[in-house]
């Protein structure tokens, strides 16, 4: 396995998958909490952080089906964030057995159409390329950022998506992902794990277009954390420990 990983802490694992336009370090803040009762897996998804650029597409499933092989992980609870989401979500539908509880944070969705005001926005944030000054610019003034680029961890988000943008931009040979098919729209309610969802009130309009496709997955519970933007794990750590810890111990009851 060529990905950079970390472990922390002992006990039953977990495995955090960090959203687009970041790296691990995104997780900083809510590995200690999570590490002190679980042990906790922290990887850089390929072109992120210190895992190496992709070369050919991207096949995100069977990067993370690879990591929790080469680190002997028979089953785990997966919590992805934004397309870490949508990865964990993919995931649980083509491994149901190495998947025993899924928490999805402001998750995209494999197969959902976005609204014309989202696709008008990438729309002006991809007119902007090959310029990766302007697109971080733009990108970082985007109405789902607001609340971190007012908090304390503006400075490491910043330095997070200078990174990403600087490196896709130098070092990506393939922008392509490859996702399992039928999408997984099609298929939540053959989700059986137990669920969580996790989102924001300063968020696109699609979140809870989201919420609602994801409420076909018959064992799920929502949480909305109030004032958090689509980078709550950087901003709000300490709302999301306790739900997401008292989920992993109501689900091990049930």
């Amino acid at each position: 396995m060529d990905l950079s990983y970390s472990i922390y802490g002992t006990g039953e694992p977990i495995v955090l998958i960090h959203s687009g336009g970041v790296d691990s370090r995104a997780w900083g803040e809510l590995v200690p909490l999570l590490a002190r009762t679980h042990e906790v897996v922290t990887f850089d998804a390929r072109g992120t952080g210190r895992s190496p650029a992709p070369q050919v597409p991207l096949n995100l499933v069977e990067d993370l089906r690879q990591l929790l092989d080469d680190l002997k992980l028979e089953q785990v609870t997966l919590v992805g964030h934004s397309i870490g989401g949508e990865l964990a979500t993919n995931f649980t539908l083509s491994s149901p057995d190495r998947v025993a509880r899924l928490i999805a944070v402001a998750p995209s969705l494999t197969g959902f159409i976005f609204s014309e005001t989202y696709r008008g926005w990438i729309q002006q944030l991809n007119s902007l390329a090959p310029d990766v000054s302007k697109m971080i610019q733009f990108s970082l003034q985007g109405p789902i950022y607001r609340t971190v680029m007012a908090s304390g961890q503006r400075d490491i988000f910043i330095d997070m998506h200078t990174q990403y943008f600087t490196r896709v931009f130098t070092e990506w040979r393939s922008f392509e992902v490859i996702w399992p098919q039928p999408p997984a729209i099609e298929q939540l309610e053959e989700i059986a794990v137990p669920t969580l969802f996790m989102y924001g009130t300063v968020e696109w309009d699609d979140m809870r277009m989201i919420a609602e496709e994801f409420k076909r997955i018959p064992r799920i519970a929502f949480v909305e954390i109030e004032g958090a933007d689509h980078m709550l794990p950087l901003t709000h750590p300490q709302e999301m420990a306790p739900h997401i810890l008292s989920f992993l111990e109501a689900a091990d009851k049930s």
